[in-house]
């Protein structure tokens, strides 16, 4: 079965076309950020990426005639549960005007939609940021007007959850696993036999990363922002885009941290130590959600290519269990593989209400 899947990210498209599990073709599709900034909203740029789009099909000589199914990035929807959904006029209209905000993954369920509609196959988006399978006791904060909010990396985190229980002879619903996603921003889950029942939102809270704060001294921050030193905005930049080891270091490229640091440079050293010290820590405390019965830890992502950073993690959390690496985003293979399973009827595809 041939599959279309797209991923629109800030200032590219992704996409790639799969016959079953096997990836045929893929390509990203740059979009000059002064493209962007013409676009008031998100949505408005549409036309400007299904043009992008169908041009690169017809590059590759790609019918969509040819394919089964087309399957989108899912965006900031409202709380759903994981799995597969059918895209319909209904969701296209939501992610028009997604209730978490701007995205350049608002677009996926939309594109897919369209490009399905023309030659009346299905449309589908897989474990979109919206995630949330978090238990009622994980959503306190410990301020009511707080709660805590799963959005997370659940897409390649359920990905790599089913990959690992394979290897393990098993299912997704048989294993109890925590999972670390390495990136700009860092997401620690448990899952707990198929349900990521936990995450912390790496926007809010967390190990701090190549860019984001994580976890910051509360009665500390809100002094700062009080302090008349900063705006709004700025204290936001500073927290989501500018903080964690680029407020040390200047630099967002944990290769080039690591550079330094084989150089002798000892923040260097001591900024990626502390990064995977928080980890580690995140990781424990996942641990403890599923009361210690934890069949594997498992890190991926981007930061996991280095063996200097999934070291320094093993080092402190292998007493747990044992520590697989699966390094890097498989992200396109992920979307495939959701369409896939409904396809299959190996899972029903949901509906978004």
């Amino acid at each position: 079965m041939q599959i279309l899947a797209i991923n629109p990210g800030s200032t590219s498209t992704k996409i790639a076309v799969f016959q079953d599990e096997t990836c045929l073709w893929k390509k990203v599709i740059d979009h000059p950020e002064q493209d962007i900034r013409s676009f008031a909203k998100i949505s408005d740029q549409f036309s400007y990426r299904m043009a992008a789009i169908l041009k690169t099909l017809q590059e590759k000589n790609c019918r969509l005639a040819d394919c089964c199914a087309v399957v989108g990035r899912g965006g900031l929807l409202n709380p759903l549960a994981g799995g597969t959904y059918l895209v319909d006029e209904y969701l296209v209209q939501v992610s028009h005007n997604a209730p978490g905000g701007e995205h350049a993954s608002n677009l996926g369920a939309i594109i897919a939609y369209h490009l399905a509609q023309k030659v009346n196959i299905p449309a589908y988006i897989v474990d979109p940021v919206a995630v949330d399978e978090m238990e009622p006791v994980a959503r306190l904060s410990g301020h009511p007007e707080l709660p805590r909010i799963s959005l997370s990396h659940a897409l390649n985190m359920k990905a790599v959850a089913r990959k690992v229980a394979r290897q393990l002879g098993k299912t997704y619903q048989e294993v109890n696993l925590v999972i670390a996603h390495l990136g700009s921003g860092i997401s620690v889950s448990p899952h707990r036999r198929g349900r990521m029942i936990d995450v912390n939102n790496a926007n809010n809270e967390g190990p701090f990363s190549p860019e984001r704060c994580g976890t910051l001294p509360s009665a500390q921050l809100v002094k700062l922002c009080y302090s008349g030193k900063y705006t709004e905005k700025e204290m936001l930049t500073g927290i989501l885009k500018e903080g964690g080891m680029y407020a040390y270091l200047g630099t967002k490229d944990a290769r080039e941290a690591e550079r330094r640091m084989n150089q002798g440079d000892r923040q260097a050293r001591l900024v990626l130590e502390a990064m995977c010290y928080q980890v580690a820590k995140e990781i424990g405390a996942m641990s403890a959600v599923l009361c210690g019965d934890v069949d594997r830890i498992v890190l991926t992502g981007g930061l996991a290519h280095s063996a200097f950073i999934t070291d320094e993690i093993t080092r402190r959390v292998s007493f747990i269990a044992p520590v697989v690496s699966v390094p890097g985003e498989e992200e396109m293979a992920s979307l495939a593989l959701g369409a896939l399973r409904v396809l299959r009827n190996e899972e029903p595809a949901l509906i978004y209400r």
